[in-house]
């Protein structure tokens, strides 16, 4: 089989699955490992630049340690990870060998991304390897890990790194075929959706929970994930990790899976709003009203506290926070000024009000959020 190779080096993040990746929650599938790193060569040969983001430490650590069921306590899975993580890059080292490929490791955590000067040289750090023509192999340090600073599921540590390069394209290898209309488990007549063009609360609705018991993602996140990338003008494809040529043939631009559509990258998308939107977790989230959600969707405005109904949470100004319209559906996000008890007190209030309360003074002229610090997702 031949492939085209694309006019100028293009940048292609792979998230792999740990269900696609391994054989049971314990083992490793070398065979599979090996015709991934076939395709990825293939690409590599076309022009492409390719960044793996693996899932499966643990499962390799528990391979290695003899552990045939996922334990469920805490030190017991990061040690796992500890021994898994080496063993999994020396999988990938020999699997790549054969066609002189190097790889690299790179462990994050969300504490190395939720500093803006960390996510930038991780942002140096990856671009550097890929001048060299190394494929970095991008994984979460679960080693250290824990709940407050864990990405909680590799779709979303994908998302960032596709937006920490500025990738051209996503491809997520899962279990399934794509988005369906309902889950094809428990409903025969669902139907795959080839294409997403926008991610309004009816896609977020049919998206399930978390899938098998080896993985810790579900199509929600992969969701989310793509509802980020399609505001930074990044397409992705949601595909089965087993279906044959399948890195080969999405880099050739054969559909398969689902294809969530990029709009023409926006002005506004700055490398500092896609690290808002990905590089913390929100703290809180703010409830606003109609002509806030308007405001800030259509006009490019930012947050003012007359505009928020609701406060979710609690934070601190300089924390990240989701911005909800009345149905819970999540439309923003951004950095807030104000501590949330300081914006319970002052929602819904004018400027004029807020100016009359010696309390809440400081806040009549400012914004809750700033458009410079806001992301935008439809």
């Amino acid at each position: 089989m031949t492939y085209t190779a694309v006019s100028c080096p293009q940048k292609v993040v792979i998230k792999i699955g740990s269900s696609t990746l391994t054989t049971s929650e314990s083992s490793i599938d070398y065979a599979y490992l090996e015709q991934l790193s076939q395709q990825i060569a293939q690409v590599k040969e076309c022009g492409w630049q390719p960044v793996i983001v693996t899932s499966a430490a643990i499962a390799c650590g528990l391979e290695a340690l003899g552990i045939k069921k996922r334990p469920s306590d805490m030190p017991s899975l990061q040690a796992a990870a500890s021994v898994g993580q080496s063993a999994l890059q020396a999988a990938y080292a020999r699997a790549f060998e054969p066609f002189g490929i190097t790889t690299s490791t790179v462990l994050l955590t969300r504490r190395d991304t939720a500093d803006r000067k960390a996510y930038l040289h991780a942002h140096d750090t990856l671009l550097r390897l890929l001048d060299l023509g190394v494929v970095p192999i991008v994984n979460e340090n679960d080693t250290v890990s824990v709940e407050q600073i864990r990405f909680g599921d590799n779709d979303t540590l994908a998302a960032l790194t596709a937006c920490l390069i500025d990738a051209d394209l996503m491809i997520i290898l899962s279990d399934i075929d794509g988005l369906y209309t309902d889950n094809p488990a428990t409903n025969r007549s669902a139907t795959l959706i080839e294409q997403v063009d926008r991610i309004g609360p009816e896609i977020l609705s049919i998206a399930g929970g978390a899938g098998s018991t080896v993985g810790s993602g579900g199509m929600i996140t992969k969701i989310k994930a793509a509802r980020v990338l399609m505001a930074a003008g990044i397409p992705m494809v949601i595909c089965h990790g087993r279906t044959e040529h399948n890195i080969t043939d999405i880099c050739a631009g054969k559909s398969l899976g689902t294809r969530f559509v990029a709009a023409n990258k926006p002005h506004e998308i700055t490398a500092k709003k896609l690290w808002l939107a990905l590089g913390d977790a929100a703290r809180g989230s703010l409830v606003v009203d109609t002509g806030a959600k308007e405001a800030l969707i259509s006009h490019g405005k930012s947050l003012l506290c007359v505009g928020v109904k609701q406060v979710e949470g609690s934070f601190d100004a300089g924390d990240i926070v989701d911005i909800k319209d009345a149905s819970g559906h999540v439309f923003a996000r951004g950095k807030i000024a104000a501590q949330s008890d300081e914006v319970e007190l002052a929602c819904g209030h004018s400027r004029e009000a807020l100016r009359s309360n010696r309390v809440l003074s400081h806040l009549a002229d400012r914004s809750l959020v700033h458009r410079d610090d806001l992301i935008v997702f439809e």
